[in-house]
């Protein structure tokens, strides 16, 4: 059952991913979003099982290849790099890089509201990609397309250091503080295309603010800002937005 029509040419989606897929049915799972099926189809036909695949694929690929990169790092080290590599953001990234929105098979109100353009839509057709190419080509070429899609970020992983969030944290804890709270401000702008203002609170210090497009992107920018803002950090090139 072909669900492709009204999206580019899957077969320059190939060129850029480097893989011609031997049944091009699983990319087109895919590329599938459930509100483009029917509601007894979405398991079947819908990309919702190969991310789940995929997601797994991913994980496993970004630890070993950590493990290789840096022999000398720790566990705690790995895991804070790990996380901040798979997350939705940095796969909304690579997927843009790739023009996936422009791929992507979404039901006509997902379509108006601007679905190709969101950050989980795009990482999750992503992590269906990494699952497609795992059940049509097996872990080699998976594998593969993992480590190309990741490699310069992942080369860059130890000179940006931990993501602000997580320093920030630790940071409190080391000096016995209760966890930062972040809470929303406010939310501007369109609703397929929000920006969102949160403020992070640490007890005894100035509450800092900052926006961004979604609210993970701004929770990590008020942590940054007031890393920088109460001079726990020199300068802001130490972030993680990975």
């Amino acid at each position: 059952m072909s669900l492709i029509g009204k999206q580019k040419d899957i077969s320059s989606l190939e060129k850029k991913i480097s893989y011609s897929f031997a049944k091009p049915a699983f990319l087109e799972k895919a590329l599938t979003h459930s509100s483009a099926i029917s509601p007894a189809k979405r398991v079947e036909y819908s990309y919702q099982r190969l991310e789940f695949l995929g997601d797994r694929i991913l994980g496993l690929v970004v630890a070993d290849l950590l493990l290789k990169r840096y022999p000398k790092a720790n566990e705690g080290e790995l895991s804070r790099t790990l996380n901040a590599l798979v997350r939705k953001e940095t796969l909304a990234e690579i997927a843009q890089s790739l023009d996936l929105g422009e791929y992507i098979n979404l039901g006509d109100s997902e379509a108006r509201s601007g679905g190709a353009k969101k950050e989980a839509i795009l990482a999750d057709v992503l992590e269906a990609i990494f699952g497609a190419v795992y059940c049509d080509g097996g872990h080699d070429k998976s594998y593969k397309l993992v480590e190309n899609l990741f490699e310069n970020i992942i080369s860059k992983a130890n000179e940006r250091g931990v993501d602000a969030k997580t320093f920030l944290q630790e940071w409190a804890q080391g000096r016995k503080l209760a966890p930062p709270t972040y809470s929303e401000i406010s939310r501007t702008g369109p609703d397929h295309s929000p920006i969102f203002t949160i403020q992070v609170k640490v007890d005894g210090f100035e509450n800092i603010s900052a926006s961004g497009a979604s609210k993970k992107l701004a929770e990590h920018s008020a942590a940054q800002n007031f890393l920088v803002s109460h001079k726990i950090w020199k300068t802001n090139t130490k972030m993680n937005m990975l």
